[in-house]
């Protein structure tokens, strides 16, 4: 039996694109024209489009046409950690780490290692934590500005894992989450695994348009606000104080849970309260100690209304059936001797001064970021294309992210999102040198 006529026109375009035919870039025909010099239907035009973009190929831009992908920027790209050359330089996944935080480490490891209740370490745990674990953590949060009874809390194997069982515990397939149209890609990989339906909401320079969130929660039914009011990633804005309080205010008016993404919080001084602290029957927060200790101590923590608790443990229970007593004794020797609030604070001028190199080497350039932040968010012009300067920067043995794997907008902006938190000052500054040079040719050609 043969082929349809459009599969053959899939086919065909994406041989063309493989063998480089079509070049990355380009811009194909306009939907009405690919129909007329085919002789089908506008339906079938954008069935065929729709067809290559699901195999990667091509991506729609709204009001700007069909492009074609650089295909060398493999699947996932930003979303999911691909191996790297060992002489690439990672600019798209965040691991910092300071000297003599090994040392750090290494001694609270002997200490866990002589300790009298090493044997009792082996056991299974309480789904939650041990309750001296989760007092360690209360008071933790307590210098973040949330006091919370020990009760409340959940320790969970990092803060992914955190979102993770909020999600199973919270949310059914199909229910509406409002987002940020630029958010953690993290969630979104979350959102397609358990089918949530992610509800856009506008971004601005200082937050998400609450006008535009209003909005949606008063024409469908939210369920859920996935929001990191401190310290956004990837635009780096702090949520203001008064802007919390129309958030909050917004939740209670029409329902959905709040969820409090504060993974980089710990780099901001002095910010607002966390929603938590204001809204504690509402807000499910979820926080970690990967980026402020060390990205392989997979410890996180989540605080969450008592009513949600029995649901949330279950989710637990679900699914690893307790964090690991080892690491969680390791990490709660480092809350209650000093060394997290240590690392922090030097994590936090380490920042500024990749933040100030980005500055300096990007100069010129449309930096949209924070000055304590380890990521900064640099818009290309309109005629640039992210996919072909990735590619680009790939063969230079550079690895950056697009805005595609945090856009949850029909249109996707042209834009790439640097970590500075991965490598040494050196190699950052002469890496930077390197991708405010290919964006400037691209930018000339």
């Amino acid at each position: 039996m043969a082929a349809p006529r459009y599969k053959t026109l899939v086919d065909a375009l994406a041989a063309d694109i493989r063998a480089g035919r079509l070049t990355p870039g380009a811009r194909l025909p306009t939907h009405r024209a690919l129909a007329a010099r085919e002789g089908i239907a506008v339906v079938t035009a954008t069935r065929v489009y729709a067809e290559l973009e699901a195999m990667g190929l091509v991506s729609r831009e709204q009001g700007r046409g069909t492009f074609v992908r650089d295909i060398a920027v493999p699947a996932g790209h930003g979303i999911d950690q691909q191996a790297v050359a060992t002489d690439a330089v990672d600019l798209n996944f965040n691991y910092p780490s300071l000297p003599g935080q090994a040392d750090l480490l290494r001694q609270a490891l002997r200490e866990v290692a002589t300790s009298g209740d090493l044997d009792s370490l082996l056991r299974y745990q309480p789904h939650r934590g041990r309750p001296q674990d989760r007092a360690s953590i209360a008071r933790h949060l307590q210098r973040r500005g949330i006091t919370a009874h020990p009760d409340r809390v959940l320790i969970v194997n990092g803060a992914q894992q955190g979102l993770a069982v909020t999600v199973m515990a919270r949310l059914r397939p199909g229910d509406v989450v409002a987002v940020d149209a630029l958010t953690y890609p993290g969630f979104k990989v979350l959102a397609h695994a358990f089918h949530l339906d992610l509800a856009p909401v506008p971004v601005t320079a200082d937050g998400p348009d609450l006008d535009a969130l209003e909005r949606l929660c008063a024409t469908r039914p939210v369920r859920a606000i996935y929001t990191m009011p401190t310290l956004h990633n990837p635009l780096g804005w702090v949520m203001s104080a008064a802007d919390r309080v129309r958030l909050i205010e917004i939740a209670r008016r029409h329902g959905p849970l709040v969820i409090e993404d504060a993974s980089y919080a710990y780099l901001v001084e002095d910010p607002p309260p966390p929603l938590a602290a204001t809204a504690p029957d509402i807000t499910v927060y979820v926080s970690g100690l990967s980026k402020s200790v060390a990205t392989g101590l997979r410890v996180g923590f989540v605080v969450a209304p008592p009513s949600t608790v029995p649901s949330l443990e279950r989710a637990i229970r679900a699914t690893t059936w307790n964090t690991p007593a080892l690491t969680t004794a390791i990490a709660c020797r480092l809350l209650d001797d000093g060394t997290v609030d240590q690392l922090e604070a030097r994590k936090r001028d380490d920042a500024k001064a990749r933040q100030a190199v980005a500055g300096q080497e990007l100069a010129g350039l449309p930096l949209v970021n924070h000055p304590s932040s380890y990521f900064t968010w640099l818009p290309l012009p309109d005629d640039a294309r992210a996919d072909r300067l990735t590619a680009t920067l790939a063969r230079r043995n550079i690895s950056v992210s697009t805005a595609e794997p945090f856009s949850t907008a029909t249109h996707t902006p042209q834009a790439l999102r640097l970590a500075l938190g991965s490598t040494d000052l050196d190699t950052l500054r002469s890496t930077l040198r390197t991708v405010r040079q290919v964006v400037v040719e691209d930018a000339s050609t």
